[in-house]
């Protein structure tokens, strides 16, 4: 009994350690930056007209329709709304959140399978890459739907450790539970995932018997429960829903280039090794000491061969689509560190492991061509003036990164080799914490190149009730949720074409023969533009155009003298 209350005291104490830590260095700075163009600016204005309009069914961007994705981060942003008001960090809290969510799953499962270092290894090494990272503090779907399914994921291979009964019950509607949660989050995907790579797991095993016992009678019913609510109440409210979001937004963005972001086959790669630095440099030691070599060990290695399957078979699905982001490959990073945690676990009670030194020394490599390259970064970019602005604004923090990297990696080598490979690793994940720290501090730098956020603090004092604001032949994301309200939007439509097909949103998605009647008017109206569309204006001789104020690359312009 003492033995038992011992070991909860333990894996609580680990918990509530790891949520400080991590929570500390994800909530660093977290509301400093601005709502950056285009991703932030969205996804905090669909759930502000939530909010506004008390519609909660049917997204809309701009006051047009907007079904490409589903709803429940919306539902979730429009809660941190109502709870802390609309700001930057308050939009930011549920990323972080799930973020630590992800991370606290991860030593669970990670200590389940492989003891407790490889849990706490696990952890920090999900907690510290670059991309991780990363996405807990970016107000996208690509955090919410990778912990999601890091959680459904991993309940369901822990219950299959489990014998019949309450526990395995309970760990299985987990699973089921957080893939309709993934599946609400960012679509199908929710369920495919889970799907193909427990189905490859049980056909590489030849273990169909346990199809009996994963609850999937009750499991599908809770399933469903949890996820065609919403998608039968939007397709009620608009019938062209279930062909324009399942087709189009799934399958024909998979498998043709209707969303234009086709990139190579090998894309993901060079992202994975980015992403996922500095732990990068053990993950082939890892795979290797995880791979099963025969038919007998993927038996004896089962757990890892689901997290291979896990991580495998979402970078094969991705590297083959014909539509490719960034963010998209971030969901194969938490079995990836378990992994890792596995493979690095003997460090932590100070036994050597083979290939660690390799990889110490494969990150000092690394370390000291991203130093030369922030050191020399001025240099390099002096024929990019646009580059150039960047680095001029980052270079003290580029200088501290180097001397991060440089430093962290040398005194990792060092402590390793003189047989202390547990500091090593605390050095390298304090060294990882830091890096992404400076950086975070650095980026509101980049503000105004990436929102209008100044130029909204700029408008907000002159709006009345019915005044007009306006963005010319471009579409600022960011602009309608800092000033709290929606904009005309002249000669663009981009991603809101579907919805004003529609209805009739031809009040503000107008035309320029529309734009000049109004400008042309006798009452005041504001607008935002770029600078080189602003001069091919005054060029044009057509009307007033008053500069009221610039920031990075855009304009505050009126018509009405008055207000110059």
């Amino acid at each position: 009994m003492t033995e038992t209350r011992d070991k909860r005291a333990s894996w609580i104490k680990d918990i509530l350690i790891l949520s400080f830590i991590i929570g500390l260095l994800f909530s660093f700075m977290l509301g400093s930056r601005s709502f950056w163009e285009p991703d932030e600016g969205r996804y905090v204005e669909i759930p502000r007209e939530m909010v506004a309009t008390g519609n909660y069914v049917t997204p809309r961007l701009d006051g047009v329709i907007y079904l490409e994705k589903p709803v429940l981060f919306y539902w979730m942003e429009s809660a941190a709304i109502k709870l802390f008001g609309l700001n930057q960090w308050s939009m930011r809290l549920w990323p972080a959140l799930l973020g630590l969510l992800g991370c606290i799953a991860v030593y669970l499962a990670g200590r389940s399978l492989y003891g407790r270092p490889a849990g706490l290894i696990g952890a920090t090494v999900l907690a510290t890459n670059v991309l991780y990272y990363g996405l807990a503090r970016i107000i996208t779907i690509d955090m919410p739907v990778t912990s999601l399914l890091t959680i459904s994921m991993l309940a369901f291979l822990l219950g299959t450790r489990e014998p019949l009964g309450a526990r395995r019950r309970w760990l299985m509607w987990t699973f089921y539970a957080f893939a309709a949660l993934a599946l609400l989050a960012k679509g199908l995907i929710g369920v495919v995932f889970p799907g193909m790579i427990i189905g490859a797991w049980i056909l590489i095993r030849n273990d169909w018997r346990l199809l009996r016992s994963i609850y999937l009678p009750t499991g599908l019913v809770l399933l469903f429960a949890i996820a065609a609510p919403w998608h039968i109440l939007v397709a009620r409210a608009n019938p062209t829903f279930l062909h324009y979001y399942f087709i189009r937004q799934h399958f024909e963005r998979y498998l043709t280039t209707v969303a234009h972001r086709y990139e190579p086959v090998w894309f993901f790669v060079p992202i994975i090794l980015a992403g996922l630095y500095p732990w990068a440099v053990f993950l082939f030691q890892a795979l290797r000491r995880s791979f099963p070599t025969s038919w007998a060990e993927c038996e004896r290695e089962r757990d890892a061969l689901y997290l291979l399957l896990w991580a495998g078979l979402i970078f094969a699905f991705f590297s083959f689509s014909d539509s490719k982001l960034i963010t998209y490959i971030v969901p194969v990073f938490p079995p990836l560190a378990i992994l890792i945690g596995r493979y690095l676990a003997p460090a932590w009670e100070e036994t050597p492991v083979r290939g660690m030194r390799a990889g110490l020394w494969a990150l000092l490599a690394a370390s000291f061509v991203f130093a030369v390259l922030m050191v020399a970064a001025p240099r390099l970019t002096a024929g990019n003036p646009n580059l150039g602005v960047y680095i001029a604004m980052l270079r003290y923090y580029l200088y501290a990164m180097a001397a991060t990297l440089m430093t962290g990696s040398v005194a990792a080598l060092i402590l390793a080799y003189r047989g202390h490979p547990r500091r090593s690793l605390v050095v390298t994940t304090v060294m990882g914490g830091l890096f992404l720290s400076i950086l975070s501090s650095g980026l509101p730098l980049m503000n105004d190149r990436y929102s209008v956020k100044t130029l909204a603090m700029d408008l907000k004092p002159l709006l009345g009730p019915h005044t007009e604001v306006m963005n010319y032949h471009a579409y600022y994301q960011d602009l309608p949720a800092y000033i709290g309200r929606t904009v005309t939007i002249v000669g663009f439509k981009g991603e809101l074409a579907y919805g004003t097909t529609l209805e009739n949103d031809s009040a503000w998605i107008i035309g320029d023969h529309t734009f000049w009647r109004r400008w042309q008017s006798v009452r005041t109206i504001y607008m935002l533009t770029t600078r080189k569309l602003y001069a091919q204006l005054r060029a044009s001789g057509r009307g007033q155009f008053h500069l009221l104020a610039a920031s990075g690359d855009n304009v505050l312009l009126t018509n009405s003298e008055a207000r110059k």
